[in-house]
């Protein structure tokens, strides 16, 4: 490598300079005060864990996007974290030994050998927010609420929550009896939304009419609140567990419209996003502008299996360079500048200053003070006048 090369940072990771970094600085503080303020506790994952620990349960489809490497104390495989959810799954059921609904958030430096497809990037800084031990709608809604109030904070408007729900997916499948085979390449044009092959699919290995019309129907059930009425429509036949999801998707769409007029609702009965671990609804927030979505999230249930203590588990994540990203907001030029001066007085005022939270510039010998404002983010300095040093604004200080 060239020294001309020696800057250079590998595919997808990415630096954060001023006046960003202050904006995501800010941001987080205000994000997990708000969690607090909801009773969510925070936690603070390790960033390398073992690969069986960390691949397991929700964590088994992240192999792909998961570092890994040898421990050198013991020689088993470690992975770097590259989702923070099984992490905090695992201190739900092995560490925290809580009962009833046990809330937490967190913020953390996540690694990923590969972009992700829905949040894209390779070292974000993930927000999340996870809900254990209740399985109604009151905690998915909660979860919602909470990611809605986080998009507004972070600055966002004209949001669109596109919501799914698993089951529905799930119970159709296990009423076509189908074997693995046929499942796997069902399931791989649905998601792709590849109709035509769907359909040709399902006729071929769906031998029931009225559930291969249904499947068939799936993957074309996406738009407004309208597509919930042609759902139910469409599955009048279905399994009860069908009818159950669907109503489930009525409720949570009048509690959100009761709480988040100003939201747009998307439903997508085909969204197979997370098949492997969850179980019920799933969602994603976008904002216009932004090809990635800015949260995402759902149910995932059973949750804490693999470490003997299944829990009812709901929650989401969010790219918090992402969500700082949505304004554009200088930081205020707030800031005291001093001069470069060793007396005592001077020395002691700015001691105080910054003991009450002032922001004070303090000038190093042969600093010229250019670019106060932009640079430093100064509006005052501190000045000598009478004997007496005092604050006036940058404009006084010739």
């Amino acid at each position: 490598m060239t020294i001309a090369d020696r800057w250079l940072l590998p595919d997808g990771m990415d630096e954060v300079l001023p006046p960003q970094a202050l904006r995501m600085e800010s941001l987080r503080r205000t994000l997990l005060d708000t969690y607090y303020r909801w009773g969510y506790d925070m936690v603070v994952p390790p960033p390398v864990e073992f690969l069986d620990s960390l691949l397991t349960g929700t964590g088994s489809d992240l192999d792909i996007q998961t570092f890994k490497l040898t421990d050198q104390h013991t020689g088993r495989m470690m992975g770097i974290s590259a989702d923070v959810t099984p992490q905090v799954a695992r201190m739900d059921a092995h560490s925290l030994h809580r009962e009833g609904a046990v809330r937490l958030c967190y913020c953390a430096h996540v690694l990923r050998a590969q972009a992700d497809e829905y949040q894209g990037g390779r070292s974000p800084v993930q927000v999340g927010l996870e809900l254990f031990g209740h399985s109604g709608i009151d905690a998915d809604v909660e979860i919602l609420q909470l990611v809605l109030e986080s998009l507004d904070v972070a600055g966002a408007s004209h949001i669109h929550l596109a919501i799914g729900h698993i089951g529905i997916y799930r119970a159709l499948m296990e009423e076509a009896g189908l074997d693995a085979q046929a499942r796997g390449r069902i399931f791989e044009a649905i998601e792709r939304k590849a109709l035509g092959d769907s359909d040709a699919l399902i006729e071929a290995q769906v031998a029931d009419a009225a559930l291969a019309a249904m499947l068939k129907a799936l993957p074309r059930l996406h738009g407004g609140v309208e597509i919930l009425d042609q759902a139910r429509t469409m599955f009048a036949g279905a399994s009860a567990s069908v009818m159950a999801a669907l109503d489930y998707l009525v409720q949570l769409q009048q509690r959100l419209e009761a709480s988040h007029g100003d939201v747009a609702l998307y439903f997508d009965l085909a969204e197979l996003r997370g098949y492997q671990y969850h179980t019920g609804m799933v969602f994603a927030a976008h904002v216009s502008g932004y090809g990635q979505a800015l949260a995402k999230g759902g149910r995932y249930d059973g949750t804490g299996r693999a470490f003997g203590r299944p829990r009812p588990a709901t929650g989401c994540s969010m790219d918090l360079k992402l969500l700082a990203s949505l304004s554009e907001q200088q930081p205020p030029a707030d800031g005291v500048w001093a001069p470069a001066e060793n007396d005592a007085e001077l020395q002691a005022r700015i001691r105080t200053l910054r003991g009450e939270g002032v922001r004070v510039v303090q000038a190093l010998p042969g600093q010229d003070g250019s670019a106060l404002e932009t640079h430093y983010r100064c509006d005052r300095a501190l000045i000598k006048r009478d004997g007496q040093w005092g604050i006036v604004p940058i404009s006084e200080m010739k």
